[in-house]
Parts: C-alpha cells; sequence; structure tokens
C-alpha cells in the first residue's frame, strides 16, 4: 500500500514501533516523511463516465436523511476509468456503504450495461445477510438500463438515484473510486489481461488490509465480518 496516508501508516506501524522500543508519535512520522520528500500529493484528473441525458426511467433518491446501519442494507455504484497501454478500459464497483467493503467488480473495455450489471452480479452471489437493500448510483443510462433494473427488481432490490447532477450524492462511490486509482492502481498495466490481475489484488488489498479513519481503523471485511459474527451469537 504505497500511497496509504500518514495516519493510516502510523496505526499500522505503532505496535511494531512499541515493540522495538522505538518511540515516535504521528506528528514526529509526518515531519520524517516531510523530511524525506515521501508524503503524498493526490493525483486530480477527471474523465466524464456518466451520461444521464437519456429518455430512461430514473429513481428518486432514497437516501434522503437516511443513514445505513447494517452491512448489506445500501450498496453503492459508480463507474470509473482506467488507462493501460491498450487504451482506456471501464471499471465497474458496487460497494457496500456500512462497511465500505466492494463487494462486486468488473473491469471492462466498454460501458455496456450489459457489462455493469456483472459487477451487480458478483455482488448478489456475494451477500452473507437477506436483509431489505437498497442500491444507489446515478443517473447513467447503464443504471437506469432494462437489464439492470431487473436484476434488481429479481434480486428483491430497491434502486435509489441521485437527484440531477449532484455529485455529493453518490460521494461514497466515488470515493472509493479515488482510494484504487490514487492508492493502488499505480502502475501502468501494458494489457487489459494485466489490469484484470492488478484490479483483483488492488481490491483484495483493500477489503482485507486498509484501514478505514470512518471505521475507527477497521478494515471493510473487518467491519462486514463482525456483523455476520454478531448476527450468529444473536
Amino acid at each position: 500500500m504505497p500511497r496509504v496516508g500518514t495516519r493510516k501508516l502510523y496505526f499500522l506501524l505503532k505496535p511494531k514501533l512499541q515493540e522495538q522500543g522505538i518511540k515516535l508519535g504521528r506528528d514526529a512520522l509526518f515531519n520524517y516523511l516531510r523530511d524525506e520528500q515521501l508524503l503524498i500529493r493526490p493525483k486530480r484528473s477527471f474523465t466524464k463516465t456518466t451520461n444521464s441525458k437519456h429518455w430512461m426511467k430514473k429513481h428518486p433518491n432514497l437516501l434522503k436523511n437516511y443513514k445505513p446501519c447494517n452491512p448489506e442494507g445500501v450498496l453503492v455504484s459508480d463507474i470509473t476509468y482506467i488507462q493501460s497501454d491498450e487504451g482506456v478500459h471501464y471499471l465497474s464497483l458496487v460497494t457496500d456503504a456500512f462497511s465500505r467493503k466492494i463487494m462486486g467488480y468488473e473491469l471492462s473495455n466498454e460501458m455496456k450495461a450489459t457489462d455493469v450489471v456483472k459487477a451487480l452480479d458478483m455482488a448478489i452471489k456475494g451477500r452473507q445477510y437477506y436483509r431489505s437493500c437498497i442500491h444507489h448510483s446515478d443517473r447513467g443510462l447503464q443504471y437506469c438500463s432494462g437489464v439492470y433494473q431487473d436484476k434488481l427488481k429479481s434480486s428483491d432490490i430497491s434502486p435509489s438515484m441521485t437527484d440531477g447532477y449532484d455529485c455529493y450524492q453518490n460521494a461514497l462511490a466515488e470515493r472509493v473510486n479515488g482510494i484504487l486509482k490514487q492508492e493502488f492502481l499505480l502502475d501502468k498495466c501494458k494489457n487489459l489481461v494485466e489490469l484484470r490481475q492488478l484490479v483483483k489484488e488492488s481490491i483484495s488489498t483493500y477489503n482485507n488490509m486498509r484501514p478505514h479513519l470512518s471505521l475507527r481503523m477497521k478494515t471493510p471485511n473487518e467491519v462486514h465480518e463482525k456483523s455476520q459474527q454478531l448476527t450468529l451469537l444473536a
């Protein structure tokens, strides 16, 4: 995790520093990394992947004044682009809003609805809880398409979409996209095959090793699995 961030890095290193009798606070680690020019500056780039100017039905936003309180109660989806030497590819992600776990993904050369729905298929097959569920996305034509909405309906998942062009209404999904691209998908691959392997390894590391400030420094899988254990005990 070469771009994990200093606060998370300190959390991961602190037990090992203590074992070695090394006294180093978080501020001191910041100063050390700054002196060694190791602090990471975020990359900023933008490629439009949403086309909401279409005739298909758009669904209301069900997440206004709503906060997820359990895993798999809300799934959020988004599409981002990744480049290889072959050109531009598109990564579709489905993330659990409570645990931040990436539950489904699909990497393809196009943004066809049939490709995007494969990420949803993976997320549905990986569900551990069978409670009511909301699927939230932007108003892109892939999410409004018949094949995508039919999959949600057959899985008893309620569709929810952003209002107009307010990107903050799908901020969590876009945040996960940014983490993958800015912290993990750093090397430019030769082709789609290499990129698929890098995406697979990156998502596994994200789910199982990367602590989140919003999760009190736990990993997405820890939060997801802990809820499952509590359910079994109950």
